[in-house]
């Protein structure tokens, strides 16, 4: 894999979990819609909270195919990164409000190796990926979120440092 690829790879990655926030930033509660339904479940806590919308949903997966036809791969290739880093983030919400964990709240590595996994594994052989490609952008990912999300809540972009 080349550096180019992994660049293109975390931006992609950047702009699908990157676009609900920046959503919510500039429409506050408008559209945002949660797409469980405010559904709880058995243990009385919400299916994956309050923060995931369908709003989110939709802005993620026309921002990723949007930079993706602007990085040079198909707009569907785009498409499926984008929803693919949405389930991979419902993952993470779904398994963090089993744990007691509140919408929004921290998870080390839950919070960042779904999102970024499962929009490669999505898309591995679209992008002939490797699995040793698939464990550096992993990685690259969420060592890079310790550093950007202190400096996007500084900005106004993150409600929380983190």
């Amino acid at each position: 894999m080349t550096l180019l690829l992994t660049i293109k790879l975390l931006i992609l990655i950047a702009v699908a979990n990157g676009a609900p926030v920046m959503a919510t930033r500039l429409l506050g509660e408008r559209f945002a819609h949660p797409l469980d339904g405010g559904l709880c479940l058995w243990d009385g806590r919400p299916l994956f909270g309050r923060s995931k919308t369908v709003r989110g949903l939709l802005v993620a997966v026309a921002a990723t195919a949007l930079v993706a036809a602007l990085l040079g791969f198909s707009w569907r290739t785009g498409a499926l990164f984008g929803a693919a880093a949405m389930v991979g983030d419902l993952f993470s919400s779904f398994l963090k409000r089993r744990l007691g964990i509140p919408s929004s709240g921290q998870a080390a590595g839950l919070d960042q190796i779904p999102e970024s996994l499962f929009p490669l594994l999505a898309c591995y052989r679209l992008l002939d990926l490797s699995p040793l490609a698939v464990a550096v952008v992993v990685v690259l990912f969420t060592a890079g979120q310790v550093v950007i999300s202190p400096l996007m809540y500084r900005l106004g972009i993150r409600r929380r440092p983190y």
